[in-house]
């Protein structure tokens, strides 16, 4: 317990890093994957292939690979930063925002086809069917599987420990290598100060859940 206290100011920058990694990187993961599930529903045929097949690779490979290719090969292809936090974003966002473009899509197809179609018969073009129409109704319903998915991306940025970013998990690996006779009291250090994030989200994603079966 008193390897807790003692690097108690570690945890506290180590946690608000990590906020800070899965607040812009879900900002931009939503962004994004708002795009890519109006993509995929898109008339035109090449941007629904460039959808379907980025989230497709996405959604079936591992997070470590978006990191290698965020902080390894871009740098080789002449994209540096000066700070390893950038490329984490990027890798994050990238990833998160794959499984995002599949909760918004499964919004979009709960929506009646009758509504866009009624909405076209009046003169809107798809771009106005599905800003004033379509997402709003689709992003309501999915908010509760999206904040899950923002659950998983602040542990997700665990990853970025082992690419030299201190955040929560790269402080934690630091102070377990420094107080090996204490490894155990260290990860509990680790795992209460994701908890601070992971568990108001959870109630927060109970809570629209209920909100939105009683607007139904």
């Amino acid at each position: 317990m008193d390897v807790i206290i003692e690097n108690l100011p570690a945890y506290v920058d180590g946690f608000l890093r990590t906020l800070f990694l899965s607040v812009v990187s879900g900002i931009f993961a939503l962004i994004f994957g708002t795009l890519l599930a109006a993509a995929r529903v898109s008339p035109i045929a090449a941007l629904r292939g460039f959808s379907m097949t980025y989230v497709e690779i996405v959604r079936n490979t591992p997070l470590t690979i978006a990191f290698f290719f965020a902080a390894v090969v871009l740098p080789r292809l002449g994209v540096t930063f000066q700070q390893f936090e950038v490329a984490a974003i990027i890798a994050l966002s990238a990833y998160t925002s794959a499984f995002i473009a599949e909760a918004v899509r499964s919004g979009v197809n709960s929506v009646p086809v009758g509504q866009a179609e009624a909405a076209r018969s009046i003169g809107m073009k798809f771009s106005q069917v599905l800003t004033l129409i379509i997402l709003p109704q689709a992003l309501r319903t999915v908010i509760p599987p999206m904040i899950n998915i923002l659950i998983a991306l602040v542990k997700n940025s665990s990853v970025a420990g082992a690419f030299f970013v201190l955040e929560l998990f790269g402080y934690g690996r630091q102070l377990a290598n420094a107080n090996g006779d204490a490894v155990l009291w260290v990860l509990i250090g680790v795992a209460f100060f994701y908890l601070l994030i992971t568990v108001p989200l959870g109630y927060f994603a109970n809570l629209v859940e209920r909100k939105v079966a009683i607007a139904r």
